[in-house]
């Protein structure tokens, strides 16, 4: 190890790695597996074998290895229980202003977001995922790609079958 100053072991660069890749990978783990608390057990975990095998893993790999070691922790997870996907109200959280709208307009919102939630939820893991990192996280179709470690026009494809699948079921998203 010859420059201490980015070794995966120097803290301070753990420290900063952990700050900037933690979210999205507990988003990633979560639109994968379907449970957020579950998702931040396996980041915490993820992150504590990066740290354990610090001497192993330059930091310029240690974005691939907390990615692939989440990923199977929640693999192995779920192999065993089938997960609902229940995101409460994770996402599509929305302030009402009461005293602009009507009680038939907040009904009919709740309602649609509801079937919205529902229709997201059934999606296959894979469309699930890629719709909800592009339009919740704002990433971009290549940064999906790289996360996922499949090309960009796979990425496209999942997208327009999620589009497709939710657009039928409840309008245009």
């Amino acid at each position: 190890m010859s420059d201490n100053n980015n070794s995966t072991c120097n803290e301070q660069v753990f420290d900063k790695f952990f700050k900037s890749n933690s979210k999205l990978l507990r988003n990633y783990i979560y639109y994968k597996f379907g449970d957020l608390e579950q998702a931040e057990d396996i980041v915490q975990d993820a992150f504590i074998k990066l740290w354990n095998n610090c001497s192993k893993v330059s930091i310029d790999k240690a974005k691939s290895y907390v990615y692939t070691i989440a990923t199977n922790l929640g693999i192995s997870i779920t192999r065993h229980q089938k997960v609902k996907f229940k995101y409460k109200d994770y996402i599509l959280q929305r302030k009402t202003d009461v005293n602009h709208e009507s009680p038939e307009f907040i009904a009919l919102e709740k309602e649609y977001m509801e079937k919205l939630k529902s229709a997201i939820a059934d999606l296959p893991e894979r469309q699930r995922e890629v719709f909800l990192l592009s339009r919740i996280d704002k990433k971009t179709y290549k940064e999906i790609a790289e996360l996922s470690n499949v090309s960009v026009k796979a990425i496209e494809k999942l997208m327009h079958k999620a589009l497709l699948t939710l657009r039928g079921k409840i309008g245009n998203i």
